[in-house]
């Protein structure tokens, strides 16, 4: 447990801005059961000044990291009961850094419904797949004979089942999957239209009856209007990647192709070639799809509560009795009472402690200090 604290609490100082031990004292205090504000306000000697963002940051991030951590022994067992842990998987496992990676990697050992490329499999048609792949200057067609079956009716069916389990192994390789997620991050294109009929009722939304703009760099306030439109089945969304490409083979087939050293002009490279076009269509691309739109979402959101936060931190700021000099205690009873005093534009002009209470009892002190600064920066309010 205390190797997890610190291991988590230096990945998290380090986006924080902090120092690891920081970090790991943050982290106690909130696995104890302390709240952020309390820890920000009555515990900064212990966390060596965390201020309330980035507490808030950080158990924020706390939360995900550990999710993702049970999530990786959740798959590291599941594996290792199937018997295919091997030490070069387990560190590719452990090194993942993010949700979606990991799940990239588990998707070829994850337990699944039966698929058509298991089907395939109990047919026998294995063996074909890896022969296509492996001699690519024999005709496909003419390789599927030798698979003919009671349940492979013909050649054409011998194929359909290697490509569907060519399809999978493609669709389940984690890092070219990885590739195209960042192609499509980089590339992709939101696009919004108006569902037909619903132009009067979702007048409110005209702006994006027919919008389209890249989807890296669609600004919250958009990103959430165009997200509710679509709940309220006004707007339908689509993530378009390489949608004015001409050319035959789209730059997402041809990373899947390049993967696996497709592209030549023998027969088996022409049929590989279809397989990797077919793979991207119908399998990868909604799935990066639906990943997309998921992650649009949770940025809008996460964009829209940080514009918020400042907008309130300016309204809780702006000075409510107008600008007046101005005295501020924040009441201590052990660390004592923190004086500060700001002028009538809100610039910091003095501060400092006094401790009226147990055990030091300096009432008079403290009454002779904070007459001093009254006087000296003409003080009108105290607040």
């Amino acid at each position: 447990m205390a190797s997890d604290i610190k291991r988590i609490a230096a990945i998290i100082a380090s986006e924080i801005g902090a120092r690891p031990e920081q970090a790991a004292a943050a982290i106690e205090l909130l696995d104890e059961g302390a709240t952020v504000p309390f820890v920000a306000r009555y515990r900064k000697e212990v966390t060596g000044g965390l201020d309330d963002t980035q507490l808030r940051d950080l158990a924020e991030r706390l939360a995900y990291l550990r999710e993702l951590d049970a999530r990786r022994e959740t798959i590291l067992g599941s594996i290792r009961e199937q018997g295919k842990l091997t030490a070069e998987l387990e560190a590719k496992i452990n090194a993942a850094a993010t949700k979606a990676e990991l799940e990239d990697i588990y998707l070829p050992y994850k337990p699944k419904r039966r698929t058509k490329a298991e089907i395939a499999r109990e047919r026998g048609l294995g063996p074909l797949a890896e022969a296509i792949l492996a001699d690519r200057a024999a005709v496909p067609a003419d390789l599927a004979l030798a698979y003919i079956t009671e349940e492979v009716a013909d050649a054409k069916a011998a194929l359909e089942g290697a490509r569907d389990i060519l399809s999978e192994q493609f669709a389940e390789n984690a890092d070219l999957v990885g590739k195209l997620r960042a192609y499509m991050k980089e590339r992709a294109f939101l696009r919004a239209r108006v569902v037909d009929g619903k132009q009067e009722a979702g007048a409110k939304f005209s702006d994006y009856f027919d919008h389209v703009e890249r989807w890296a760099n669609v600004p919250s306030h958009r990103a959430l209007a165009m997200l509710r439109g679509r709940n309220e089945e006004v707007l339908s969304l689509d993530i378009e990647v390489d949608a004015d490409d001409a050319s035959p083979v789209k730059p997402a087939e041809r990373m899947i192709a390049n993967a696996y050293a497709i592209g030549g002009s023998l027969p088996g490279d022409r049929w590989l070639m279809e397989v990797a076009g077919w793979t991207w269509r119908i399998k990868l691309s909604l799935h990066l799809t639906l990943d997309l739109m998921r992650d649009l979402r949770e940025r809008a959101e996460e964009e829209a509560i940080h514009v918020f936060a400042r907008n309130l931190k300016d309204l809780l700021l702006a000075a409510p009795a107008g600008s007046r000099p101005t005295m501020g205690l924040d009441p201590g009873i052990r660390t004592g009472v923190k004086v500060a005093v700001v002028d009538g534009t809100g610039k910091l002009v003095a501060t400092t402690t006094v401790y009226p209470f147990p055990p030091r009892n300096d009432v008079r002190g403290t009454q002779a200090e904070l007459a001093a600064l009254i006087r000296q920066h003409k003080v009108e309010l105290i607040s």
